[in-house]
């Protein structure tokens, strides 16, 4: 008994189980046909929507292409509006251009009759005038038979006479006007020179900085001349070896003086010894620390010097290397004139008498800038600063107008093209800026009784030889002219008394630059008529 309720109770228990899991099936069965139908309706529901959406866009799109196309018509019927007004009153202007054409039909056809009758009438003139010409010819043979005959002379000879006495007449009257006209183009081109020359010097002023071939430098204390010459002369020897000049040590109190004619190495020598000094370590290694640094500031400096002169000129067109070139002139001196501001003073002067005259400017100012370039490099290379300056504005190609401007600075200028001087006017300008600007008043440092020895020295030298008459020395010294007796020289004598001059002036004299030794013989004959 107890075994069958056992076995009830077990059956029970699993009918139970067997009914729950009925249970939960029939649930998820169900609820997936619910979720099922939901999410059918839902989608029937967005489908609707989706398809009123579509209906409402169609019908704002039929609305605004009617929109649209209301405003094209309406559009359109403006523009054929104005297309209709332009026609009408492109029609107007044409009938109105059809009658200007009409009106001027009727006065050409009027103008034409009126010079068809002109034509007939000169044409009837033209027969008379003809008619006439035949008998003033018929008439001019005649009266040349009569004065043949009355003269006795042909009419080839009687012509010759009077073309003979109209040439002798007409070449006095030349003579005469060609003096006349000589002598008013001499004293108008000297009056225009003066003033272009005036105008000009006015117009432009430059510093002129006075420079020596020694330089002084102060220095703190008198101990430090026994620093600067060293342990035995250590310390001066290595300093005068790698700057190239020489320093003078004396009584002076507190004062060393450089000297040396080459005024680069004599700057960069001031800077280095001005650096040794305020460093207060003086000694062979130093020295040379020192001395690169300082070469390298002047190099800077001369630099910065090229640069300015071509930048206050308003040249572009010169390379690098030649604007470092200009600006060592910066350093060199002639007769205490610093060269860079001298040939800068050259240039202003040189574009303005340019201007007036018409000739190239640009040219003009490049020749005056550079007329002295030789002398950048005439301490380190042979000949005159004349011909390196040639050399230097061939290497680098310059127009052949500013090398006859260098080549011709310091020759007579000669616009005949009969000398071997320079012919192009931006050379003559350059020639006559050089003399003005070192002509100067107080240009040029240089004593009255110093420069009135040297050009006495140098007239001196040239009255010593025999057969000449008189001597002049002009341009500050730099060119003497030397007249001689005709009677006691011929040419071949002139040229052997010039080279004669030439050596003595270098044997006795010293002078910077060149001297130019114009030797001159001329016969004048003159006569009276009373």
């Amino acid at each position: 008994m107890a075994f069958f309720c056992l076995l009830f109770a077990l059956t029970l228990a699993v009918v139970r189980r067997f009914m729950i899991l009925i249970y939960i099936v029939v649930g998820v069965a169900i609820g997936a046909v619910v979720g099922y139908l939901i999410r059918q309706s839902q989608a029937t529901s967005k489908i609707g929507s989706a398809e009123s959406k579509a209906e409402k866009i169609l019908e704002d799109a039929k609305n605004k292409e009617r929109e649209i196309l209301l405003d094209a018509k309406s559009r359109s019927l403006e523009m054929v509006d104005q297309a209709k007004k332009q026609e009408g009153e492109f029609r107007a202007q044409v009938l109105r251009f059809e009658e200007r054409m009409d009106r001027r039909e009727k006065e050409l056809d009027q103008k034409s009759g009126a010079v068809d009758q002109q034509k007939k009438d000169l044409e009837a003139r033209a027969e008379s005038l003809k008619v006439l010409q035949e008998e003033i010819k018929e008439l001019k043979v005649k009266q040349l038979q009569n004065l043949e005959k009355i003269a006795g002379m042909t009419r080839e000879q009687a012509s010759q006479v009077l073309l003979d006495n109209a040439e002798k007449s007409v070449k006095e009257e030349m003579a005469a006007l060609y003096k006349k006209l000589l002598n008013e183009t001499h004293e108008t081109a000297e009056r225009e020179g003066r003033n272009i020359v005036a105008q000009a010097i006015e117009r432009v002023a430059s510093e002129v900085t006075a420079e020596s071939t020694t330089t002084t430098v102060q220095i703190p204390n008198e101990e430090m001349k026994g620093r600067i010459i060293g342990k035995e002369g250590r310390n001066i020897r290595a300093f005068e070896q790698m700057m190239g000049v020489e320093i003078l040590i004396d009584d002076s109190p507190d004062t060393v003086v450089i000297s040396g004619f080459n005024s680069i190495r004599r700057h960069i020598a001031k800077l280095t010894l001005e650096k040794l000094l305020a460093d207060g370590r003086i000694h062979p290694a130093r020295i040379e620390e020192a001395y690169e640094k300082s070469k390298a500031e002047i190099n800077e400096q001369i630099k910065q010097a090229g640069e300015q002169a071509v930048y206050e000129l308003g040249i572009t067109s010169f390379p690098p290397k030649l604007v470092h070139l200009i600006g060592r002139l910066l350093f060199r001196t002639s007769y205490g004139q610093n060269i860079l501001r001298h040939s800068v003073e050259m240039a202003k002067l040189g574009a303005l008498m340019a201007e007036e005259i018409g000739a190239d400017v640009q040219i003009t100012k490049q020749g005056a800038l550079l007329h002295d370039i030789g002398k950048a490099l005439d301490q380190d290379l042979e000949g005159t600063h004349v011909e390196i300056g040639r050399k230097i504005a061939e290497k680098f190609n310059l127009d052949k107008r500013v090398v006859e401007a260098i080549t011709s600075h310091h020759a007579d200028t000669d616009v005949s093209g009969k000398t071997e001087a320079a012919v192009s006017a931006e050379a003559i300008i350059v020639d006559a800026c050089d003399n003005i600007s070192g002509a100067r008043p107080g240009a040029r440092k240089d004593t009255l009784e110093n420069y009135i020895k040297r050009l006495t020295d140098l007239e001196n030298i040239a009255n010593s030889f025999e057969g000449v008459e008189k001597t002049y020395a002009i341009m500050g010294g730099r060119e003497i002219r030397v007249f001689v007796t005709p009677s006691k020289l011929d040419d071949y004598g002139c040229q052997k008394l010039a080279r004669e001059i030439a050596n003595k002036l270098e044997n006795e004299l010293k002078f910077p630059g060149e001297i130019k030794v114009h030797v001159i013989r001329e016969t004048r004959v003159i006569e009276y008529a009373r």
